[in-house]
């Protein structure tokens, strides 16, 4: 970490990997090499289906969502509040260089962008990088589980209080139009579910 500087712009996700195991120098320098930083506008795609889907993004802050397009509605498909990774669908046999999926932010965000190509090489030069990678998966694949969860209760009201109940203090942020896809039913009813759910807290 010594060759950091407290505002070095690869500096969050190198401590978001160290909160799993240990980094070596020449894992942290093929990082700095082949990483790069970007800044997104509200509502500007990171990545859409005519972009090669060639890297995850590590998001340092801002928000960020996944989504597809159905028959010309939008299907969101799951967000990252920060501090954590997000990725469009890709098959992990690179079968396909791009993905039905759309990355948006819905804030200003800065994003780090890690090439697929370098995780794979890192899989092969660092022992920490297999339990890195575990880790995070894991993590993905429990949040994987809830979405699955999540979209299988068939009442909304639930559905939103389930959502609201792990999200708390984040979810004012997500727009109105894109939760209520998110939690598939119409801003109308969730917005009188919220309502619903207001009064019930003030009456508490």
């Amino acid at each position: 970490m010594s060759q950091f500087t407290e505002n070095h712009y690869l500096l969050p996700l190198i401590k978001y990997f160290e909160q799993f195991h240990p980094l070596s120098n020449g894992f942290i320098a093929d990082h700095v090499s082949h990483c790069k930083q970007l800044f997104i506008k509200k509502n500007k795609f990171i990545l859409s289906p005519i972009d090669h889907n060639l890297s995850l993004y590590f998001v340092v802050s801002g928000l960020v969502r996944g989504f597809i397009k159905d028959n010309g509605k939008d299907i969101t498909t799951r967000f990252s509040f920060g501090n954590e990774t997000i990725g469009a669908i890709h098959h992990p046999n690179n079968i396909s260089h791009h993905s039905i999926e759309y990355l948006q932010a819905l804030e200003d965000s800065e994003v780090i962008c890690i090439p697929f190509s370098l995780i794979d090489s890192v899989y092969s030069l660092y022992p920490e990088a297999n339990i890195i990678g575990r880790k995070v998966l894991a993590f993905q694949y429990y949040a994987a589980s809830e979405r699955s969860i999540l979209a299988r209760i068939p009442n909304a009201a639930r559905r939103y209080q389930r959502f609201a109940s792990a999200k708390s203090t984040k979810i004012d942020r997500i727009p109105l139009s894109c939760l209520a896809s998110y939690l598939g039913m119409r801003s109308e009813t969730l917005s009188r579910i919220r309502n619903k759910e207001a009064r019930s807290s003030l009456s508490k």
